[in-house]
């Protein structure tokens, strides 16, 4: 596979309403629909991969498919029609694509969704929490108690309570994957609450990696850099989205597809001995 000249900024000024749309965005992300190609890592099993419908989540369920995988995809409701989209493509990978709208920080919604979701798939062997709520803020003082609860009730208490809710039907061998984010370790000001959930998450996953490896269940985290997805006109300034991507050494956002081998590895079971790790994808970027 020869890699696509992906697009570099300067992009078009643009901005969304959350949680955005693919179709809107100039130029349109990849998710590896025409170039993903699977190699059977994950025959056979059942993945649950929430904000699965555009962006990173959509490109872990094209690759998930394409690796053998039967995948749910958990989305908003207002994000259906670009759900089915993705749902079409594993479904033509020959796989089982099951859609589910669900707000996950409503706990009543949550439970359900595992009930129906293990149901619909016969089993569940693969988390992916990757849905996730962020806000632009101009000052500290735009950032209400309010928003904030809201990010974390998104962002952290929501990924919690999944974990909770599909450990009894994760056999060892399962995997979990939480999308973090390289703000973890180095925060954004004006993206605040985002940045300090994703701290949350990356610390949540070395402690549940600790906690539940004696039941043989493993938990890493992709930690993602500037990514091409419909977040990005959702959550920043125009200005910011105009030079998305700039600041890293590829001098480029990377895109949705690019980051699918990353969650397909660490569900693999050839990666048995991989846990509590923070994974970095982030364009040549240093975290520390």
């Amino acid at each position: 596979m020869t890699v696509p000249d992906y697009p570099k900024p300067p992009f078009k000024p643009q901005q969304q309403s959350f949680p955005g749309k693919t179709d809107r965005m100039d130029p349109r992300p990849d998710h590896g629909e025409e170039s993903y190609i699977g190699h059977g890592l994950l025959e056979g099993k059942k993945a649950l991969i929430t904000g699965g419908d555009s962006g990173i989540g959509a490109a872990v369920a094209i690759a998930f498919a394409r690796e053998g995988a039967d995948v749910a995809i958990v989305h908003l409701p207002s994000e259906g029609e670009d759900a089915d989209r993705i749902a079409t493509l594993v479904r033509e990978a020959g796989r089982n694509a099951v859609t589910f709208a669900c707000d996950i920080s409503d706990p009543a919604q949550a439970e359900r969704l595992v009930q129906e979701a293990v149901s619909s798939l016969q089993g569940l062997d693969i988390l992916v929490n990757n849905a996730a709520y962020q806000k632009y803020y101009e000052s500290f003082e735009e950032i209400t108690l309010e928003e904030w609860e809201k990010t974390f009730a998104t962002n952290v208490h929501a990924v919690f309570n999944l974990v909770r809710l599909a450990l009894p039907h994760l056999a060892p061998g399962a995997s979990i994957i939480n999308t973090a984010s390289v703000q973890s370790k180095k925060p954004s000001p004006n993206i605040l609450p985002y940045a300090a959930t994703k701290g949350a998450v990356a610390n949540l996953t070395i402690g549940l990696a600790g906690i539940l490896a004696d039941k043989g269940i493993r938990v890493n985290a992709v930690l993602p850099g500037p990514i091409w997805t419909p977040f990005i006109p959702a959550g920043m300034s125009e200005e910011e989205v105009t030079e998305f991507g700039a600041h890293v050494p590829m001098g480029r956002p990377g895109q949705p597809a690019e980051l699918a081998s990353a969650y397909v590895m660490l569900a693999a079971d050839t990666a048995s001995y991989t846990s509590g790790t923070l994974l970095t994808v982030s364009g040549g970027a240093v975290t520390l």
